[in-house]
């Protein structure tokens, strides 16, 4: 595919930079011009580097095609050395690197070692530009220990090197930042799309010619699927694309003057995927796809955007997660923000051209509970504040470019084998239930809860069970009931499966105490999780993951506020879909489900940006043609003299479950009172036929 980025005489240029820097590092190998305690990083790196080179020429030359059990043999040994049960001994691991080369040098080593990784997507999708780069980075980053072994030069060869990781990120931003922005928006410049539209998918060794790691759950995955009928295919692509076309349709969105569609997607799911993008090529769409990001110049946190396949160990993404710490400050800032306003100015037709993304989540994947690693790097005040300008810098542009008010998204969901080794198949056929239930009938028992809700200006909400939530959410005022409403009646559009109202609260009177006794946020599990807030912003916070509640609080920092000293609540809503929930303790996989599902099972509440950030002059309508006015609050309106103090760049929605809800009660004028659920049952005259799983399921337990 490298024709994608490069015409033959610049590709003959960087095969020949690449083999120089490949050629080196044989010669490296065989060489001990380093300190001696730094002997073992550079052959063990290099003994990397050159394994992928290997890989590189069995993919060029059709090795793969004639041994497929060497193609297997590769993907395991690419991967192995940051495996669970390898990584204590890793150079990836911060705390080892640390151990052996020391604390300063480790750090800068163990980011050097987790960049030259990324060559094995760099070779597999053809990016030589990058590959070279990399490799040739390794070499001067070799010579610099090499030619200063001297105790008292030593804190200079720290800093010497520190400088060539800092200006090569920077240096290559317009190179890697670039290519991941073109990924997203040019259908012509996809590795994986030929993958996905023209591999045989009845032979599951397809999978390996992405360069992910592929485990028995990638292949269990795949082999399901192709097991399945034509039709259940069908269902399942045709909600997730209806859902996209439907976002459009609903919120009065231009999707004709859209061409491409983002599909971000994981390994295995190819079946349900190339018969969604051929859904969307009729709607006039093609494809964009880009991997997770491999580089420290696109990382956004532990989170995988994008196609992937395994995970080889979270750990080792958790440990990563802030190693922009050593480049980011104001200069690499707004070096990042020109290379980012040139790559869309470049291809501002392709940008205004796309439609925003589809996204396949999966779910079930084993609990992880990171462990903080002292030796990772990590942003320090004045990098947070940067950290969160940078977002929104990068944000605003994005939206410039890809016209926020014009795109649109939908996201569904699915299980992992791994979620339940012998009853994962029975749980994905629910699954396809849960995400394909009538939004109709959903939509009139939700119109029964909105027009209890809109009367109110208020709604009270009180755990039970050990939860111990005391809450009230402040409402916006209806000066036109007729014509208005407060909450949004939610059907199976952008977010899969149907089932909840919501609106974004008036944060002034928004008071009190949310707590869950856990709850899984973005692949995280947190324990006793509470946020208390005074007139709508989160004040205290803590949890009870680690010992030290120190550590606890810089758990939640670093992943809900997101390094923002607080955070306001942008979402008050009621889940609708108990069929989910009664599926969720059939099966015994409450804990496991997506935010996605878990969302539609209780009330939630987000905190963050509101569900309608840089869209809340657009004006949207409910089914019953009411117009939804509680798009704002007082700091999302901001936007108007200044949108760097109005958006947080990040929303997270956290669900109280039935059981642990003891009462939503909305208030209103004149006293007017009105109970939504009650000991985690829907009370309202109207909608108790949502009970119906529920007392099913307790059917069960018995």
């Amino acid at each position: 595919m490298e024709w994608i980025w490069f015409d033959e005489e610049e590709r003959a240029l960087l095969n020949e930079r690449y083999g120089l820097a490949v050629g080196r590092v044989r010669e490296i190998l065989q060489e001990q011009s380093v300190p001696a305690d730094f002997v073992s990083y550079f052959r063990r790196t290099a003994q990397f580097i050159l394994l992928c080179d290997d890989v590189r020429e069995r993919l060029e030359n059709g090795a793969y095609d004639a041994d497929p059990a060497l193609m297997r043999s590769d993907n395991r040994a690419l991967y192995e050395d940051i495996l669970p049960e390898h990584y204590g001994s890793s150079f990836a691991n911060p705390s080892y690197a640390c151990d052996v080369l020391g604390e300063e040098m480790g750090k800068l080593l163990c980011f050097l070692y987790a960049q030259v990784r990324g060559l094995i997507a760099y070779l597999f999708e053809g990016k030589l530009e990058e590959a070279a780069a990399h490799v040739e980075l390794f070499v001067q980053v070799y010579g610099i220990l090499a030619s200063s072994d001297a105790k008292e030069a030593f804190s200079k060869t720290v800093s010497a090197v520190r400088e060539a990781l800092y200006w090569f990120e920077s240096d290559y931003a317009d190179v890697i930042a670039a290519h991941r922005i073109r990924e997203g928006i040019d259908p012509d410049c996809s590795f994986f799309t030929d993958i996905l539209m023209h591999a045989d998918l009845s032979n599951t060794d397809y999978l390996y010619r992405y360069g992910e790691y592929i485990t028995e759950n990638e292949l269990r995955m795949a082999s399901f699927l192709n097991s399945l009928p034509a039709e259940e295919i069908d269902r399942m692509a045709d909600t997730w694309s209806e859902g996209y076309r439907m976002g459009f349709v609903l919120a009065k969105k231009p999707l004709e003057k859209k061409r491409t569609v983002n599909l971000h997607y994981f390994a295995g799911f190819e079946r349900v995927v190339r018969k969604a993008a051929e859904n969307f090529a009729k709607m006039g769409l093609r494809p964009t796809i880009y991997r997770y990001s491999v580089s420290a110049l696109t990382t956004n946190g532990a989170a995988r955007s994008g196609f992937s396949g395994a995970v080889p160990n979270p750990q080792y993404d958790y440990d990563h997660k802030e190693d922009g710490a050593l480049m980011l400050d104001a200069r690499y800032l707004q070096r990042r923000v020109e290379v980012t306003q040139t790559a869309y100015e470049q291809r501002k037709e392709l940008a205004n051209a796309h439609g925003g993304p589809a996204v396949l989540e999966l779910f079930g994947q084993k609990p992880f509970e990171p462990v903080n690693n002292p030796h990772a790097w990590s942003y320090d005040d004045a990098q947070r504040k940067l950290s969160v300008k940078l977002r929104n810098r990068m944000n605003r542009i994005t939206q410039e470019f890809i016209i926020g008010k014009e795109r649109s998204f939908t996201i569904i969901s699915f299980p992992t084998p791994e979620i339940d080794e012998k009853r994962f198949e029975e749980i994905f056929r629910e699954t396809i239930r849960v995400n394909t239930l009538d939004s109709r009938k959903y939509l009139q028992i939700q119109q029964t809860i909105i027009d209890a809700l809109n009367k109110g200006t208020c709604a009270h909400i009180l755990g039970t069970n050990g939860n111990h939530t005391d809450l009230t959410v402040q409402f916006h005022p209806l000066r036109d009931p007729e014509k208005e409403t407060i909450f949004e009646n939610c059907g199976a559009d952008v977010n899969i499966p149907v089932g909840e109202v919501f609106t974004s609260p008036v944060l002034k009177g928004t008071n009190g105490v949310l707590h869950v006794t856990q709850v899984y946020l973005n692949g995280l599990n947190y324990r006793d999780l509470e946020l208390e807030f005074q007139d709508g912003v989160i004040v205290k916070y803590s949890c009870r993951n680690f010992d030290a509640e120190e550590d606890n609080k810089a758990y939640i920092r670093e992943n809900i506020l997101f390094h923002h000293k607080t955070l306001p609540m942008g979402e008050f809503a009621i889940g609708t879909n108990t069929t989910a929930y009664a599926m969720a303790h059939r099966f015994g996989i409450a804990q496991r489900l997506p935010i996605l599902i878990a969302e539609k099972t209780g009330p939630h509440f987000a905190v963050g940006d509101t569900c309608y950030s840089w869209e809340e002059d657009n004006q949207l309508f409910n089914p019953d043609g009411k117009e939804i006015i509680a798009k704002d609050n007082e700091i999302s309106a901001r936007r108007k003299e200044d949108p760097s103090k109005a958006y947080f760049q990040c929303h997270t929605d956290i669900t109280i479950p039935y059981e642990e809800l003891g009462l939503i009660e909305v208030s209103g004028k004149d006293g007017y009172r009105a109970q939504i659920i009650r000991d985690g049952r829907f009370v309202l005259p109207g909608v108790q036929e949502l009970n119906a799983p529920l007392d099913e399921m307790m059917r069960w337990k018995v």
